[in-house]
């Protein structure tokens, strides 16, 4: 049996079994707020990673919660209040078209955000046309000389592009892909680098969009000192980073992943080409220098930076950190791209290095190259709008209530219900907005000490890193995730090949942190606790390596003509 079919059966099953397994919790009728609302996203998920086409498969998730929202809208006749009428086909409609696309094409974050999108990629345009990409390529080859040195580097440049995960997938995507691409690193492998800083890194820096997240969903302590303490308790954000150092380094890959380097390494960086990103414009002067795109990558970090707290009243007396706590990121961010793109556009004229009618020819090829990600974007936010609609999030909160008796095992149980909603709604600020307030409310006699004593409790910090770490990891997985398009987008790869390279390299590290959020449930020893983390995961990674390169040893033996005689 081939592979295709064998994996199209298997998915089959798993939704009929999971489509059993609904309709004995409760009727159709009776979808919303129970398993049922979590089946659209186990629906779009799955036909992604099988179909490997991720337009059509978010679609029809879209229409199955559509679909289960219309067949639970039994609603009360205005003169009956007990009779119902079954709304059907246009409650269905309104879900989709209404509540679904054009709410969330409506909404003004997601408008900003779409804003920042196109923004961002017509400085991208505007910096390949000047040069400074080529010039870039070119300073980068004469200094970085292999493969290990071009993943290190983009995981460094990751690291420093803390500010907001969007603005650090795109930014060191269009910075590093030329780098990648002449060094022979895969697409696939390039969006897991930026994928892996780009979240990972904003939920242990302090001054985030992030950290501002967090603060604002936790009540009765300070919101910033308490991000701060789950710092180091935050399992999967950690090791990924130790992750990422490991298989950069030692050039390790294991899984769909390993495909993919392995015909990099022979000239083709995409593997499975479906193609959906433009080619990226070539130079048109050969007068740009590394100042013409290191300066524009400075303007906009800090136009966007300065954005992020002017929204939050930084310029009406407000400290700095509480501006970033209380700061809007999608306006903060369309706020300083545009600016810096105004900047950006005045300097290369300056320069002499694009004219006016360059310039504005990028505006409208920026905007076409960030067409996937705006439709997959839409997508997805219409897909999150109807877990919204089912009640996902209340359904799965209320089970996590359920489980506070359990004390011991509770970071493992949030860490793990963390995963699986985020994956399921492709958001890890929703989870953590869910899940943060129910930790606080178990522990609120605990908290309530913390006023006159200062300290916070240590299992109150090691539940909500574990909530902080289990919706980083599902938001690592999740195809559906605003982060994980990101990190396709600047890496320009075909995004359901990123997500099927990344799950393993995440599943990894979820399993060692697993380990990890169950010996804190005994043991609240930070130094401890990470400690034998890191170590483990050191470990499997060393064995992955050794395995991997006894395979190898296999297949070159197998491969080598028999002697001739």
């Amino acid at each position: 049996m081939k592979k295709g079919l064998l994996s199209k059966i298997i998915f089959a099953l798993i939704v009929v079994a999971f489509i059993v397994c609904c309709a004995i919790s409760a009727p159709i009728t009776e979808a919303v707020g129970t398993l049922w609302s979590l089946l659209p996203p186990i629906v779009a998920i799955g036909l992604a990673l099988i179909t490997k086409e991720v337009y059509s498969s978010l679609f029809i998730g879209i229409l199955t919660g559509g679909f289960l929202y219309a067949v639970a809208g039994n609603t009360p006749l205005p003169e009956d209040p007990e009779a119902t009428v079954f709304t059907g086909f246009p409650k269905f409609m309104d879900a989709v078209v209404s509540k679904g696309f054009i709410g969330n094409i409506a909404d003004s974050y997601n408008v900003g955000i779409l804003i920042f999108l196109v923004v961002l990629g017509i400085i991208v345009v505007l910096m390949n046309k000047a040069g400074g990409s080529r010039a870039y390529g070119e300073w980068a080859a004469a200094h970085i000389k292999t493969r290990a040195g071009a993943s290190f580097a983009t995981f460094l440049l990751g690291g420093l592009i803390f500010v907001d995960d969007y603005f650090n997938c795109l930014t060191v995507g269009s910075v590093m892909r030329p780098v990648t691409d002449k060094h022979k690193i895969s697409r696939a492998k390039l969006a897991y680098l930026i994928d892996a800083t780009a979240a990972p890194v904003c939920i242990i820096a302090p001054i985030s969009s992030w950290a501002a997240a967090v603060s604002g969903t936790v009540e009765g302590v300070n919101g910033i000192q308490l991000f701060i303490n789950t710092i180091p308790w935050n399992l999967y954000a950690l090791l990924t980073l130790i992750m990422v150092i490991f298989i950069s380094l030692s050039d390790t890959d294991f899984g769909p992943m390993k495909l993919h380097e392995d015909n990099a390494k022979r000239g083709d960086i995409f593997t499975t080409r479906n193609k959906v990103y433009p080619e990226d414009d070539k130079p048109v002067h050969s007068l740009g220098k590394v100042i013409d795109l290191i300066l524009p990558v400075i303007v906009l970090i800090a136009f966007c930076v300065v954005g992020m707290i002017y929204t939050g009243g930084f310029f009406d007396g407000a400290s700095f950190m509480d501006a970033f706590a209380d700061c809007d990121a999608s306006l903060g961010l369309s706020l300083g791209s545009i600016g810096a793109l105004i900047v950006i556009i005045f300097y290369y004229m300056l320069r002499g290095v694009l004219n006016f009618n360059e310039c504005m020819d990028s505006i409208a090829a920026g905007f076409k190259q960030m067409v996937p990600a705006i439709l997959i974007l839409t997508f997805a936010w219409s897909l999150k709008s109807m877990t919204g609609l089912l009640d996902a999030g209340p359904f799965v909160s209320g089970l996590v209530q359920e489980a506070t008796a359990l004390q011991i095992l509770l970071p493992l149980i949030l860490f793990a219900v963390a995963i699986g909603l985020s994956f399921a709604t492709g958001t890890s600020w929703g989870t953590f907005g869910i899940l943060i307030p129910i930790v606080t409310g178990v522990f609120s006699t605990e908290l309530a000490n913390t006023a006159e004593t200062g300290v916070i409790p240590p299992i109150v910090i090691v539940c909500i890193s574990a909530c902080l770490a289990g919706a980083v990891c599902g938001d690592h997985c999740s195809p559906i995730s605003d982060t994980t398009i990101m990190a396709s987008t600047g890496a320009q790869c075909d995004h359901v090949n990123h997500v099927s390279t990344q799950l393993p390299y995440a599943f990894t590290v979820a399993g060692v942190c697993a380990v990890g959020y169950l010996i804190s449930g005994f043991i609240q020893n930070v130094f401890l606790v990470l400690g034998i983390s890191v170590v483990l995961l050191i470990g499997v990674l060393f064995i992955i390596k050794i395995v991997e390169s006894k395979k190898a040893s296999k297949n070159f033996v197998e491969e080598v003509p028999p002697a001739k005689e």
